[in-house]
């Protein structure tokens, strides 16, 4: 008979392995403590947080100082808290004069037109350039889709429709959904690429998602892009946006018809349309190359310190305009000052874990996406740490500041396995996902985790169209986005207000805790879903 070795009870929990206190983690995420941060942020006194502008010298301050208190070590390698971002600063002053069948067409600024150029010249002009709608402006060859239709649109001014063409059977582009040959950003892309004098997107509330108001103020203010080599002088000199009743003047004046056109661009057999028009433009740029910086912090891991799963918020806004009466400063409260204090809830939450999680977490507060997403597109192009080594990025762009929801929405759901973390999260908190009710309004290609999308990298982004607020009618989510588009958007009274409830916002964030920890223990790496058009670069990436 073998003999029975006792071994005491505490000697067998000392021993057992050591789990993290989620439950004391997700109480470290606080709705007064999420507010203070956004309530400094969004501060006169931060001038709306526009890079190269103090600004930017008391956010970056703010957010070292934050990490440093809470202990995180330096996330650039170089062992500081800021990967500097060569950035351009452009400010443009773009005038045009339109004619049309011999009749003038005034484009206002601000009103009913908006330009800027990026080539980094000081003057620029196109003259007696020829006018020619071209539809949507797509080259989609996996759709069967050309709106140029082999035209040599050199020299010209192209004019096209915003978002995709809306085709009848909702098989091409995604249907309902916007594709990112939908976004401003592709059609100046391809226009610059087809050699146009200067490119027009006419404006629609609807299919853009946002009031011509948001566009015209974009415009007014300094304008960046990352610095390049070639100076962008690839790139089309005029981009512009026109109001849609603008847009019907100079087509009413040109002998055709808005709806007309706009029908016949919704089918694949279109050809563009030479307008009986000209378009004069002027270009007066200020220049000034600077270096901003993206904030970041780590947390190593314990086990896997060399992978990597990174959360994101953008840290700038608009900035100031001093040509505004009275108020005078954008600052940006939701967007994003609210996703930058959810980034520091997350990285107080994070440090509270004894032990810390197998891998490692970054930090990661970027610069100028609100001048195109640059910040981010700098890191995911000049990574500090490899791509094939980072499992996922999780964006925050604003948060719920209306309260507690049933439900909440994932930004271009069925993109990715995040997606089924969110949801096991979602059960445990007894709430349900749903999809966007807008897929039409592209947000998939509006925030930061799109870049890293691009370059491969797993991502994910909540959405904002929860409608089950606990204790309010249905319909009150839907009016309260409606509102905050209509009325704090990209304007100067985006600011903390007295009756934003952030317990919605805390539940969120700790969904996000919950949903990251899974990524830092998990065997298996999050995965791009079949179908998705990341998947190939991912794959290409892993060397699958």
């Amino acid at each position: 008979m073998k003999s029975v070795i006792c071994v005491p009870i505490a000697f067998l929990f000392a021993c057992a392995p050591k789990t993290a206190d989620l439950p004391h983690a997700r109480q470290a995420i606080a709705a007064d403590s999420l507010l203070a941060h956004i309530k400094i942020l969004s501060s006169d006194e931060f001038e709306g947080r526009a890079p190269a502008t103090k600004g930017e010298e008391l956010t970056v301050s703010y957010l070292t100082g934050q990490f440093k208190k809470l202990g995180l070590q330096p996330g650039n390698p170089d062992g500081s808290y800021a990967q500097g971002v060569p950035l351009v600063g452009i400010s443009s002053d773009v005038t045009g004069s339109i004619r049309a069948a011999g009749k003038s067409v005034t484009l206002t600024p601000v009103k009913d037109f908006a330009g800027v150029s990026r080539p980094q010249v000081e003057t620029n002009e196109v003259k007696d350039s020829g006018i020619v709608f071209v539809g949507y402006g797509i080259v989609a060859p996996e759709y069967q889709w050309d709106d140029y239709k082999g035209l040599d649109v050199k020299g010209k001014t192209i004019l096209m429709l915003v978002n995709d063409p809306p085709t009848a059977d909702g098989k091409l582009f995604k249907g309902k959904a916007m594709t990112y040959y939908g976004r401003w950003t592709y059609k100046y892309e391809i226009a610059s690429e087809k050699g146009a004098a200067a490119a027009i997107i006419i404006h629609e509330t609807g299919p853009a998602g946002y009031p011509f108001e948001v566009v015209s103020g974009s415009g007014s203010h300094e304008n960046f892009d990352i610095a390049t080599p070639d100076k962008n002088m690839k790139r089309v000199p005029v981009e512009a946006w026109i109001s849609t009743d603008k847009a019907k003047e100079l087509l009413k004046a040109s002998g055709q018809d808005f709806d007309q056109l706009k029908a016949a661009a919704a089918k694949a057999d279109f050809k563009p349309v030479a307008l009986n028009a000209k378009a004069d433009f002027k270009v007066k740029n200020t220049i000034r190359q600077v270096v901003s910086q993206n904030v970041v912090a780590k947390l190593p891991g314990a086990e896997s310190k060399d992978e990597y799963i990174i959360y994101t918020a953008h840290w700038d806004h608009l900035g100031r305009d001093t040509r505004l009466q009275g108020d005078q400063i954008f600052n940006g409260a939701l967007d994003n000052a609210s996703g930058t204090a959810a980034l520091l809830e997350l990285a107080k939450a994070f440090s509270t874990l004894d032990p810390k999680p197998k891998r490692s977490i970054l930090f990661l507060a970027v610069t100028a996406e609100e001048k195109g997403l640059l910040g981010t597109r700098y890191y995911a192009r000049n990574p500090l740490y490899p791509l094939a080594k980072t499992l996922a990025n999780i964006n925050m762009d604003g948060v719920n500041q209306w309260g507690r929801t049933k439900d909440l929405s994932v930004v271009g759901i069925g993109q990715s396995t995040l997606e089924d973390d969110v949801s096991a999260v979602l059960k445990s908190q007894d709430r349900v996902m749903i999809p966007e009710t807008e897929p039409q309004k592209g947000y998939y290609y509006r925030s930061d985790h799109f870049e890293f999308a691009k370059e491969g990298v797993p991502a994910l982004y909540l959405g904002g169209d929860a409608d089950q607020f606990i204790g309010k009618p249905t319909g009150y989510g839907k009016q309260k986005r409606e509102e905050y588009i209509e009325k704090d958007y990209h304007k100067v009274s985006d600011e903390a207000k007295p009756d934003w409830d952030l317990s919605g916002a805390v539940e969120n964030l700790q969904l996000l805790l919950e949903v990251g920890y899974r990524v830092t223990q998990d065997d298996k790496w999050p995965e791009w879903k079949s179908g998705s058009e990341f998947k190939a670069r991912r794959d290409r990436m892993m060397g699958k």
